[in-house]
């Protein structure tokens, strides 16, 4: 088991460094003049080189991106040019490791930003994730065992339902009518644990992780009623039935253990892509996450801070299909030997 971990995080790392020469080379591609963007409207050219200089513009793609993975791993220092650093050393920034790069939209270190906004995502993914799991999957294997009844139709209709409206339209109606209108919640600001506490964190993440939740758990439960189905007829599961096995007994350690397979990967993606992915969620709720300041970045032509992003967002993908990947070998052992 040890190996196998091993294995899938040097295969992880190097899918990491893959991913970032790639991201580079796509944004380099654009005949955008990030220079520009990056001193501004009213910049003379004098100004726009100084600043392609100091950011490191100025050298091939390639050199950008060696430079980029040597912050990463030992950090750096800005302006990047070594001419500008020694004449103004008062101005020169330190970007301890992990450096991600430097940002003159806003002034400061890519890695302290995504720092801030990390937690506002990372807490609304996983109170969605939370509430789509455990109630998406339910209710799936509560529509699977009663196949064909009028509760696995009402529970896939509803599931249809909620599945066909936009992410946006939740939110507001949520938002106007449970938060504002009757009170049910208070107004949803982000409140930090270390300030407030698990309740006052988790009260102000519930409606916007119910309205990610909805769509996500719209899909998992009728994706787990297809999963369960599927196994239930499986010959493993009628000779168990044929045994005489408790109805309990068979859901629990046949039936669900091969249906669990394809939801830990569709979970582990999910909850992963999602933690930079909400921008709309986060626009609706005024949340400063990382999707809305990824879209930010992308509006600006913020190239540090949209590099930064990519890869931390990259790196948490990668990180989750290695969790998948364990959770595979703990479900089904035959994974390791691959």
């Amino acid at each position: 088991m040890g190996a196998y971990i091993v294995r899938r995080i040097l295969v992880g790392a190097a899918l990491l460094v893959t991913m970032s020469l790639v991201t580079f080379l796509l944004f380099f591609a654009t005949p955008v003049d990030y220079a520009r963007l990056a001193c501004g409207k009213t910049c003379q050219p004098a100004q726009i080189e100084e600043v392609r200089k100091s950011l490191g513009y100025d050298d091939p793609v390639l050199v950008q991106w060696g430079k980029f993975m040597k912050g990463v791993a030992v950090g750096r220092e800005f302006p990047d040019d070594p001419a500008l650093r020694a004449a103004a050393p008062q101005l020169v920034t330190e970007c301890p490791a992990p450096c991600l790069g430097y940002s003159t939209q806003t002034n400061s270190l890519v890695g302290t930003t995504i720092k801030e906004r990390l937690p506002v995502s990372l807490s609304l993914a996983l109170v969605a994730f939370i509430l789509w799991i455990v109630v998406g999957v339910a209710f799936g294997v509560i529509a699977a065992l009663r196949k064909g009844t009028l509760i696995d139709r009402g529970i896939v209709g509803i599931a249809l339902f909620f599945f066909a409206f936009p992410t946006f339209f939740v939110g507001l109606f949520l938002y106007t009518y449970f938060a504002i209108k009757w009170q049910v919640f208070p107004i949803p600001r982000y409140t930090p644990i270390a300030d407030g506490g698990v309740w006052p964190w988790l009260q102000n993440l519930l409606l916007p992780g119910a309205t990610l939740a909805l769509f996500y758990m719209a899909g998992y439960v009728r994706i787990t009623r297809a999963f369960v189905l599927e196994s239930m007829g499986e010959d493993y599961v009628r000779t168990a039935r044929a045994k005489g096995l408790p109805k309990g007994v068979i859901l629990r350690k046949h039936t669900m253990r091969a249906a669990l397979t394809p939801l830990v990967t569709m979970a582990g993606l999910d909850l992963a892509s999602l933690a930079g992915g909400a921008i709309i969620t986060e626009a609706v709720f005024n949340y400063q996450g990382l999707g809305l300041l990824a879209g930010t970045a992308a509006r600006n032509g913020d190239l540090s801070m949209s590099v930064g992003i990519v890869v931390t967002l990259a790196a948490f993908v990668i990180a989750a299909n290695i969790i998948v990947d364990v959770l595979y070998a703990v479900i089904d052992p035959r994974v390791r030997v691959g």
